[in-house]
């Protein structure tokens, strides 16, 4: 008797283990699966959250007896005519930083001259007395050729560029016109009316939760580049749109993006400048207090205590999915994070990761 029991418990034993490598090496091929495809996730998910995003707006033009298909393409229209002239608005800018940016440095190291002459002194006090001589070593540097884009490197580029645009495009439209329609089949396969009206409950929180976060996190964020992009213009900071835009698009990175943005213009500033002093800080110091205040005050203030994550998830979430997916994965890091807790909270059994991520 007593050894049939040890046998039971080491079979126990030995199926855990087994069960415990399986779950292991499923995970690595998950994480491989997902690198290997990215081309094709990012812009599915990116596709997924506008068009979460945006499903509100549908559904009161639906309410009001539009058709789905009329308002979706309304909206897409409307997006797509706003971020072209967005970008239209700050290629230039942009082109014209990345090719002025070597002659700025140029320009910039003289600026410093006077901060460093102590520090030379110093060393050549500290030559003649280690070696009692006075003469100096001067090394010319080589200049680096400036950096250019070729008209190979744009012809090569676009139409990657615009098949990517092309295709989250197509899958925001057919999302909201056709996504609603997915989820009611999706309810009527399930095997009981039990069954169905649980799922209605559990996929309309879900939709309208993360629809609502991500909405809001949009306005937040342009909110955040508007006010930058004006404080920039009334420091008569050069190119305030181009730096707006940085900025509510890093924001979508908590405490990385705010600190990269941050020291951005603290370089800009510089670069900029007509002489050092500590004037030239100032509107790095005002966009330091305006982040400080917007995710301290203002975004918690919106999005309530049940969005907040807590800074270690949301830092080891930003390391795996930006060594999956680069600078895409940073920007899409953290809205997958709150979506994944939300739908965590309204299934039973991922119950403990919304648990372990929250603040």
């Amino acid at each position: 008797m007593m050894r049939g029991l040890q046998t039971a418990r080491g079979m126990r034993r030995h199926l855990r283990a087994i069960r415990g490598l399986l779950n292991m090496l499923l995970f690595f091929a998950l994480m491989y699966t997902i690198t290997l495809t990215k081309a094709l996730l990012i812009p599915l998910v990116l596709a997924a959250f506008l068009g979460l995003a945006l499903n509100p707006l549908v559904a009161a033009g639906t309410r009001i007896h539009l058709p789905r298909w009329l308002t979706a393409s309304v909206l897409m229209i409307g997006l797509i005519v706003g971020i072209g002239s967005g970008v239209s608005m700050l290629a230039q800018p942009a082109i014209g930083w990345f090719h002025g940016a070597p002659q700025a440095l140029k320009s910039f190291v003289p600026k410093l001259k006077h901060l460093t002459q102590p520090l030379e002194a110093a060393n050549r006090a500290t030559q003649t007395l280690v070696s009692g001589n006075t003469s100096t070593i001067h090394t010319a540097a080589t200049p680096s050729p400036p950096m250019t884009i070729s008209a190979w490197d744009v012809v090569s580029t676009t139409p990657k560029v615009l098949a990517a645009v092309l295709s989250v495009v197509l899958l925001v439209f057919f999302f909201l016109v056709y996504g609603d329609t997915m989820l009611r089949r999706l309810v009527e396969i399930t095997p009981s009316f039990g069954y169905k009206r649980h799922a209605v409950v559990i996929v309309r929180g879900i939709q309208t939760e993360v629809s609502r976060y991500l909405l809001t996190a949009l306005l937040i964020n342009a909110g955040l580049g508007a006010v930058t992009a004006g404080m920039l213009w009334l420091y008569k900071v050069p190119d305030p749109l181009l730096w707006g835009a940085v900025a509510m698009f890093a924001n979508f990175i908590p405490y990385v993006g705010a600190i990269v943005t941050t020291s951005v213009l603290a370089v800009v500033c510089m670069l900029y400048a007509n002489e050092m002093s500590l004037h030239v800080f100032l509107p790095v110091l005002t966009f330091a207090g305006i982040t400080a205040l917007e995710g301290n005050l203002i975004t918690p203030m919106i999005q309530g205590h049940s969005m907040r994550l807590s800074p270690i998830a949301i830092l080891l979430w930003l390391l795996v999915w930006g060594w999956l997916w680069g600078i895409p994965g940073a920007l899409l890091a953290v809205p997958m994070l709150t979506c994944t807790k939300l739908i965590a909270e309204r299934v039973r059994s991922w119950h403990w990761f919304a648990v372990i991520v929250q603040r």
